[in-house]
């Protein structure tokens, strides 16, 4: 009824002066927003008509045009078109909304089943099984990184809550601000490295105050970003071929300190401190420069005129702004060698980060993170023990990287490798997650605040683009910070993601299979960029058109997910000589169905991480 009343009133509007025919245009534009906050809720079409006052009030439309000076006749009937496809379409994604959830449901009987009886059949052939804390249970300990991990959590937690408790305690009964909080922090660190690496610590403070000295020499110079790459990747290469070198090699009278050797492996965490000296060099160049903060907001305003959605404009506009906050630079002050040394070696991020920049840290040295409160931050740590329990169940009852490193899985059916290659990458991530979120969590009792590594889960990733946005996401923005802009940005995309995978390959460790994994990522990242490019020019500006996009990028979906599965899988599992074996097994007779299937399974997921999406757009446009 009020549409043919509005209808009625357009009808007789060439009737009337400019200013009552501009009060219509008004009173429908309200209209138009009361019915998209009630019938068709949801719906793109009334949400961008009231949002953007610069664009045609009626450039939505199908089939109307967009001359702002003249409104053109509305009649009910079409409107009741539009709205009838709008309510088709929601009603249709309903009714797959069901099926979808549907059909997720019993792929996870199926899964959990599957491995349930997996793991009870082939324990006795499975390496790094021991005694778990179920009763009649082993543990899945064949992981030697979340071994160590979860074996030394305990005295990790007595020692950090410690430290944590001491530097809190001294910034408040002295009122420390950056100068006094780092020497205190890198007093703790000093005394934390000693027990980690013994006398080994000594070609930590070597290689990082040489790092110090070029930089204050050179930081100012034009060539100074070359200076800086060498000698980091120098060292961190050659501390991989010399496995952290020797006292021995400079003499026999310096033989015996080889004996100290420590706890942990001191090169193994040198991998993150290379990170943070070159960051710290990049930032003291940039800050007598003034050239980077400028450079990135750039990019970053380029990258939302190619972005049509409102909502993941809003939601990039807001990360500039955070971005711009957190990475700006910090005054001449901040540059000395103790902030620098404290930089490098604070005790929450030393072992496996997440990574922050240099301005970020010093910056809130002066002022500890207000972002989250006390509230939030015991939340945050609440969060993590269930993490935690989820993950001793996963362990106690799922065996799957025993699977993987215990060679079994390729005397397994194409179906039960593709449940242990599925669990190994859930396993991998729940690993990850717990031991980031850990450190950040004392990063953020003791006022630091780093950016989460894992913000969006394995199975919510159907491109490869958010997938690594979204897994190591710290060492993601430390790779667009420090090597994709400077080498162009997304000028050059093609060419700067094979020396940026690269790169993160050797960071990782000196292996074939790391590199094989890199250039195969590369290789699959090449079509997602063609198909993106092409995408970004096709306009759905009705129902069929949308259905056919949706469809579509449901198929690229699946694709990439199988190809993130074997690119991960060759990276960390079978390595590069498994490829022939991996089309042995999917691509005869016996595995073209699992191949299918698993192809189908991906399509399913791809479509339901399209309603997630949908229903956080609408949260967030609401």
């Amino acid at each position: 009824m009020l549409v043919a009343a509005l209808s009625l009133s357009c009808d007789a509007g060439d009737r009337t002066t400019g200013k009552a025919n501009r009060s219509r245009q008004s009173s429908y534009r309200r209209l138009i927003c009361l019915l998209s906050s009630s019938s068709v809720a949801g719906s793109s079409f009334p949400v961008a008509i009231c949002s953007k006052r610069s664009m045609s009030w009626n450039s939505r439309l199908p089939g109307y045009g967009t001359d702002t000076d003249y409104m053109p006749f509305l009649y009910l009937k079409d409107l009741n078109h539009y709205f009838g496809q709008v309510g088709m379409n929601n009603s249709w994604k309903q009714r797959e909304l069901v099926f979808l959830l549907l059909y997720a449901a019993i792929f996870y009987i199926v899964i959990i089943h599957y491995s349930l009886q997996l793991s009870h059949d082939n324990h006795n052939k499975l390496y790094g099984l021991r005694p778990g804390l179920i009763s009649n249970q082993l543990n899945d300990a064949s992981d030697a990184q979340w071994r160590n991990f979860r074996s030394n959590l305990s005295i990790l937690t007595f020692v950090f809550g410690l430290f944590t408790l001491i530097a809190n305690t001294t910034r408040a009964f002295f009122d420390l601000k950056s100068d006094g909080m780092s020497i205190v922090w890198l007093l703790i660190s000093l005394a934390y490295l000693s027990y980690l690496h013994g006398a080994f610590i000594f070609f930590i403070l070597a290689i990082t105050s040489t790092n110090f000295i070029l930089v204050k020499i050179f930081g100012r110079s034009k060539y100074f970003p070359f200076i800086l790459w060498v000698f980091n990747l120098s060292f961190l290469l050659c501390n991989r071929v010399y496995e952290g070198y020797s006292f021995a090699s400079f003499g026999d009278s310096w033989a015996y300190l080889d004996k100290f050797k420590g706890t942990f492996r001191w090169h193994i965490c040198f991998n993150f401190v290379v990170l943070r000296m070159i960051s710290f060099g990049y930032d003291y160049h940039w800050s007598a420069q003034n050239t980077f903060v400028d450079q990135e907001i750039k990019f970053m305003s380029v990258d939302n005129r190619s972005t049509s959605d409102t909502a993941s404009r809003a939601l990039r506009e807001k990360h500039a702004t955070e971005c711009y906050r957190q990475e700006r630079s910090v005054g001449n002050d901040k540059f000395s060698y103790t902030i620098y040394l404290c930089y490098l070696l604070y005790v929450p991020l030393y072992i496996a980060g997440p990574i922050i920049s240099f301005n970020a840290f010093a910056s809130q040295l002066d002022t500890p993170q207000k972002n989250y409160t006390l509230k939030q931050v015991t939340w945050y740590g609440i969060r993590w023990i269930l993490s935690l329990l989820l993950m001793e169940i996963m362990t106690h009852f799922f065996y799957y990287n025993a699977f993987a490193i215990s060679g079994i899985w390729k005397q397994l059916s194409p179906m039960e490798v593709f449940i242990i290659g599925y669990g190994v990458l859930n396993f991998m991530w729940l690993k990850f997650f717990l031991i980031w979120r850990y450190f950040r969590f004392w990063a953020l009792v003791s006022g630091i605040e780093v950016p989460e590594n894992m913000p969006r889960c394995i199975n919510n990733c159907y491109n490869l683009e958010s997938f690594w946005k979204n897994w190591h996401a710290s060492f993601n923005k430390w790779l667009v910070r420090y090597m994709y802009i400077p080498l162009g940005g997304s000028g050059r995309k093609l060419l700067n993601v094979w020396v940026v995978f690269t790169f993160v390959a050797i960071w990782h460790d000196l292996e074939w299979k790391l590199l094989s994994w890199a250039w195969l990522t590369c290789i699959f990242f090449i079509p997602e960029m063609i198909v993106k490019s092409a995408a970004t020019s096709f306009k759905a500006d009705n129902v069929f058109k949308e259905f056919i996009f949706r469809e579509l990028s449901a198929v690229a979906g699946a694709i990439t997910i199988t190809c993130l599965m074997v690119a991960n899988l060759v990276g960390f599992v079978i390595g590069p000589s498994g490829i022939s074996w991996l089309k042995s097994v999917f691509l005869q007779a016996e595995g073209l169905p699992t191949l299918f299937g698993l192809l189908v399974t991906f399509y399913v997921g791809t479509k339901l991480m399209f309603h997630v999406s949908d229903t956080k757009q609408r949260t967030h446009q609401s």
